[in-house]
């Protein structure tokens, strides 16, 4: 009789576990659930306004014309020190490290000033879209980080428009553990994504 008990509380315990393991992981570990390293922006907040921008030769071009694909976007100054140059080069790294789904993501970089720029650094970043912004207009659509200005950071739109995502400052640079990390969030997009 005593061995039934304790075979029927043996059998209770191996159910009741699983149900006891959640709520103290839940009310006790309290997971984060965050899984993406990008900061997640809500588009409604940040709409993508009408500015006057335009390609390098002065023709009117805007963001909407790359509707349809995903955007990497860098903003800043024609003056494109090191750490520019770093950032430019890892934009065109992380879209080649997407494999076949890298023809639906598209660089461009927001130049916010009218000086020229270097004809070498035009060479090295064939295959950035270069458009000229106004500055203002810049610096009161992208919600400013934390941790950095807005030309260390790379931000993320979506095919049909929407501002989404900004990845930390200097994150997508020469750093290997934080490109790594750029590269899982881009790639589980693409992937969740029927869009672009």
């Amino acid at each position: 009789m005593a061995r039934g008990r304790w075979k029927l509380l043996a059998v209770l315990a191996v159910c009741a576990a699983p149900l006891i393991a959640s709520y103290f992981t839940y009310y006790v570990i309290k997971p984060s659930g965050r899984t993406n390293y990008g900061d997640l922006i809500d588009p409604r907040r940040y709409p993508i306004p009408a500015m006057a921008s335009s390609t390098l030769d002065g023709k009117p071009a805007t963001l909407a014309d790359y509707k349809g694909k995903w955007i990497m976007l860098k903003v800043g100054p024609s003056d494109c020190q090191q750490d520019c140059q770093d950032q430019l080069f890892a934009m065109r790294q992380l879209r080649t490290m997407q494999g076949k789904d890298m023809e639906r993501i598209e660089r461009i970089w927001l130049i916010t000033d009218d000086a020229p720029l270097d004809t070498m650094l035009l060479r090295v970043n064939d295959g950035t879209r270069m458009l000229r912004a106004p500055a203002g207009a810049v610096e009161k659509w992208l919600p400013p980080g934390t941790d950095g200005p807005l030309s260390e950071h790379v931000f993320l739109i979506d095919p049909l428009g929407n501002l989404m995502m900004r990845f930390p400052a200097r994150a997508v640079s020469s750093d290997i553990d934080k490109m790594a990390k750029v590269k899982k969030d881009l790639a589980k997009l693409l992937k969740a994504s029927a869009i672009g």
